[in-house]
C-alpha cells in the first residue's frame, strides 16, 4: 500500500477547497441555470426583484438629469447642463449594469415605462430654476446612496458579484452627490450641508 504524500493530504490553508473533480461534476449539473451554481447563497428571485428597483431608479435618474440638462438656463447654465448630461450618461450605464446582472441571474429586466416611477427608489422631480434643479439632484443622489448601501449590506457575501457591482455604482453616486453639492455651493455661496 502506498503511503500518502504531503501533496495528497489537504493542508489547513486548502482544506476549504473543493476538489476539481467535484467542481467539474457540479458544473455539468443544471447547466440551464447559467452562472447560478449550487453554491450561490442568495435567493435568486429576491435578487432579481431588488435589481429591478435599481434598473427603475437609474432610468428615472437618467430622465431627470436629461430633463434638467435641457431645461437649464441662465448665465452659468451651459456648464451645469454639461454636468447634468454627464450624469445622465453615467446613470444609463448603471441601469445597463443592473439589467445585465438580472439577465445573468435568469430574469428579464423590466424597462416598461408603465409603473416606472413606482418601481424606482427615487423621484423624477420637477424643473424650476437652476439652483432648485441642483438641489433636486443632490437630494435624489443622497436617497439613492442610502438605498444602495442597504442593498450592499443585504447582498453581502451571499452574492458578491451583485454586491461588487452595487459598490461600483455607489461610488459613482457619491461622486455625483459631491458634484451637485459643489455646484450648489458655487451657486449659493455657502455649503448646503453643514459640516460637523
Amino acid at each position: 500500500m502506498k503511503e500518502p504524500s504531503m501533496s495528497d493530504t489537504p493542508t489547513t490553508e486548502t482544506a476549504f477547497l473543493t476538489d476539481v473533480k467535484t467542481l467539474r461534476e457540479r458544473a455539468r449539473q443544471s447547466i440551464d441555470d447559467g452562472p447560478v451554481t449550487p453554491t450561490y447563497q442568495g435567493d435568486v428571485d429576491t435578487a432579481i426583484e431588488l435589481l429591478q428597483t435599481v434598473v427603475a431608479t437609474e432610468i428615472v435618474c437618467v430622465l431627470r438629469y436629461q430633463m434638467h440638462a435641457i431645461a437649464a438656463d441662465g448665465i452659468t447654465s451651459k456648464s451645469v447642463a454639461a454636468e447634468f448630461e454627464e450624469h445622465a450618461e453615467s446613470e444609463r450605464q448603471h441601469a445597463k449594469m443592473a439589467a445585465e446582472r438580472i439577465d445573468q441571474l435568469g430574469g428579464t429586466p423590466n424597462f416598461d415605462p408603465e409603473g416606472l416611477a413606482s418601481r424606482a427608489a427615487t423621484e423624477y422631480g420637477q424643473g424650476g430654476n437652476l439652483v432648485q434643479m441642483i438641489k433636486d439632484n443632490l437630494i435624489a443622489e443622497r436617497l439613492v446612496i442610502e438605498h444602495y448601501r442597504e442593498l450592499i449590506r443585504y447582498f453581502g457575501d451571499k452574492d458578491p458579484t451583485t454586491r461588487i457591482m452595487l459598490e461600483k455604482i455607489l461610488a459613482d453616486e457619491e461622486e455625483h452627490a459631491s458634484d451637485m453639492h459643489d455646484l450648489l455651493v458655487s451657486h449659493e455661496g455657502q455649503p448646503f450641508l453643514p459640516r460637523d
